[in-house]
């Protein structure tokens, strides 16, 4: 228990106050101030072998011993009124006598739910068990779960996470003697203890919807941001000196494919917003039914809409400049409609050639930029640049041969949207990598660059897999992360690298789970410091399962139940699956049952917590799609 100067301790539930006397001399050269109490009377607890003395240590040193203080009641002890700790410790708690695991559970739960009313904000609760009774891996041997105390459950009903499991140091406290087995001065066994650890976990948000304005294709269009989505937008994790994990892989798969080709990162602000047309021009098949399809709203002249003209522009939209994170909390929190979603329209939009979509990938952008700048003609016909200086040193790059000479490959990233089912590995937003460049066909480009991009990834469990339109990188178990795509012509190989930086951060950083990439808590970030590996700062967070049944009507839409789940779970749901299906034989209706699991790495989640956001999606499915619950 490492202390810095001027914090103070809070000991609750002590017995014989040795515990508290060791840490009173072990702190004695500093300002750390000590609270002991009990929930014994005066008399009673001294009559505790060594308790007496104990406690004259523990005032002599400058603390604080208080009796009768209910550790699941703290706020109610006048004492202790109107002041905050840096650490609440509580050592091998029990109920007392023999006592079974469900009341013990319980004076965890409604200690957690007292003493963080008396916590500091960045301060730890402290807990020590004896081994096995936590139910996390931590404990050797590990008691099934029923059978646990289930501490990291019962603090997160408090909104705190585990951020630590370590063995109770029980040789620095010398004088330390544990008390109150089956309320005796009977000690329990603690050489193979371990201390818990928790902190206090970021409150959830809720779901904004998010004004923009852009520029398409020559018009300034406004349109809300899906509110399940809002989250996602403006975060900069692109931006120029960002340590975030997304930014930190795109720099080391651009180092490594430069040993070998030259790159060149646009810069260009370009929109989220992508109409079909412009999908459509760049001639490559994309699952419309995987599209964010969007409503524009009416302009708004009063309105406070983000707009990618604005002094500070977004990095994720390809500019180097961040937007600030008060700006953004401005924009979220003004006009915010509360659990109301945009993402889909009552129309077919294959019929539709004006219909706007979040764009589910940077290609039709790449390629519009690259036709603006004549790039493409000036690689495949290896002449010289005749527009202007707008082909980015072009003439110096091009490809001559396959001897050793470098070809230039341009490259453009950004975050990218897919409408797709709630699963443990499927994004419905991240950055996307894309890199592209012109080769004579003898080069046999794709090889080269599956090659290389192997050589890279390889080490982080990245394989390659040939199919009929190019090259599919493949780990295991998120799936696909990547592609190598090309078009043949005039001899030339106009090949294409498009790279998930979020699913490869996973990879690369040995992540659980890709929704820690858009945690808001400083203790992620913190993690990426030079020369530090990667900590997780939840540990052992639980899985909460709970299904859903529902009569449709006679049509229903799956991707807008997703988008709902979404959003009335905050992101907590990572998975769902249909577990039953039945269409009534006379009415126009299908039941439709679904299993739900709750799971979060960034947040405490509690039974509680997961059961709140249940009801809430429950009453968001009745009233949005006109569904009735069973």
């Amino acid at each position: 228990m490492n202390m810095s100067p001027s914090r103070s301790i809070l000991l609750v539930g002590e017995g014989n106050f040795s515990f508290s006397a060791s840490l009173s001399q072990l702190y004695s050269d500093t300002e750390t101030s000590i609270t002991a109490t009990c929930l014994q009377h005066q008399d009673e607890a001294l009559r505790h072998e060594g308790a007496a003395s104990n406690i004259k240590l523990i005032k002599d040193s400058g603390g604080e011993v208080i009796f009768e203080v209910d550790c699941m009641k703290l706020e109610q002890c006048a004492s202790l009124q109107g002041r905050v700790f840096d650490r609440v410790v509580f050592n091998f708690p029990h109920c007392g006598r023999k006592s079974g695991v469900k009341k013990n559970r319980n004076l965890l739960k409604n200690f957690f739910l007292s003493c963080v009313q008396l916590l500091s904000e960045d301060g730890e609760v402290h807990v020590a068990l004896c081994s096995g009774q936590g139910g996390t891996p931590a404990d050797q041997p590990k008691r099934e779960w029923h059978n646990s105390w289930q501490v990291a459950a019962m603090a997160a009903e408090a909104h705190l996470i585990l951020n630590d499991v370590r063995p109770f140091e029980c040789e620095k406290y010398l004088s330390y003697k544990c008390t109150g087995y089956r309320s005796q001065d009977k000690g329990f066994h603690v050489e193979k203890g371990l201390l818990h650890v928790f902190t206090r976990s970021l409150p959830y948000s809720p779901a904004q919807t998010l004004k923009v304005e852009e520029a398409v294709e020559g018009d300034r269009v406004q349109y809300n941001v899906p509110a399940e989505l809002s989250d996602y937008v403006f975060r900069g994790f692109l931006c120029s000196g960002s340590i975030h994990p997304v930014r930190l892989v795109q720099d080391f798969l651009l180092k490594g494919v430069a040993e070998k080709w030259s790159v060149s990162m646009m810069t260009e602000t370009i929109p989220f917003l992508l109409t079909t047309k412009q999908l459509q021009a760049c001639g490559h098949d994309f699952n419309s039914t995987h599209c964010y399809w969007i409503h524009l709203l009416q302009k708004d002249l009063n309105s406070d809409a983000h707009t990618s003209a604005d002094k500070e522009q977004d990095p994720d939209t390809l500019s180097t400049a961040c937007l600030t994170s008060d700006k953004v909390d401005r924009v979220r929190s003004n006009g915010a409609e509360r659990l109301r979603s945009a993402c889909s329209l009552d129309v077919d939009p294959e019929g539709e050639s004006g219909l706007y979509m979040l764009r589910p990938s940077l290609l039709p952008h790449m390629e519009e930029l690259l036709i603006k700048k004549e790039v493409i003609n000036n690689a495949g016909n290896n002449e010289q640049n005749k527009a202007n200086n707008t082909s980015i040193e072009a003439e110096e790059h091009v490809t001559e041969g396959c001897n050793g000479v470098s070809s230039l490959l341009f490259g453009i990233s950004g975050l990218v949207f897919k409408n797709v089912p709630v699963n443990i590995w499927a994004l419905p937003a991240f950055h996307e990598l894309l890199l592209r460049g012109v080769f004579p066909l003898e080069c046999e480009p794709i090889k080269l660059l599956g090659q290389r991009l192997e050589t890279l990834l390889a080490p982080y469990g990245v394989s390659l897999v040939t199919d009929l339109k190019g090259l599919r990188l493949i780990a295991q178990p998120v799936g696909l992360v990547g592609k190598v795509s090309a078009r043949n012509a005039n001899n030339m190989c106009n090949v294409t690298v498009s790279l998930n930086l979020d699913l490869l951060a996973v990879l690369l950083f040995s992540l659980p789970d890709w929704r820690l990439l858009w945690s808001h808590d400083p203790r992620f970030l913190q993690q990426y410091a030079p020369g530090k590996a990667f900590q997780p700062f939840s540990l052992y967070p639980e899985h909460f399962s709970f299904d859903i049944s529902f009569w449709t009507g006679p049509t229903w839409e799956e991707r807008k139940f997703y988008a709902v789940i979404r959003e009335a779970s905050h992101g907590t749901v990572e998975q769902v699956k249909l577990i039953d299906t039945f269409s009534h034989p006379d009415l126009s209706q299908t039941s439709y049952c679904y299993r739900l699991i709750y799971h979060s790495h960034t947040h405490a989640l509690s039974h509680t917590q997961a059961l709140t956001f249940h009801k809430d999606l429950q009453s968001v499915l009745t009233s949005r799609l006109q569904v009735t619950i069973r």
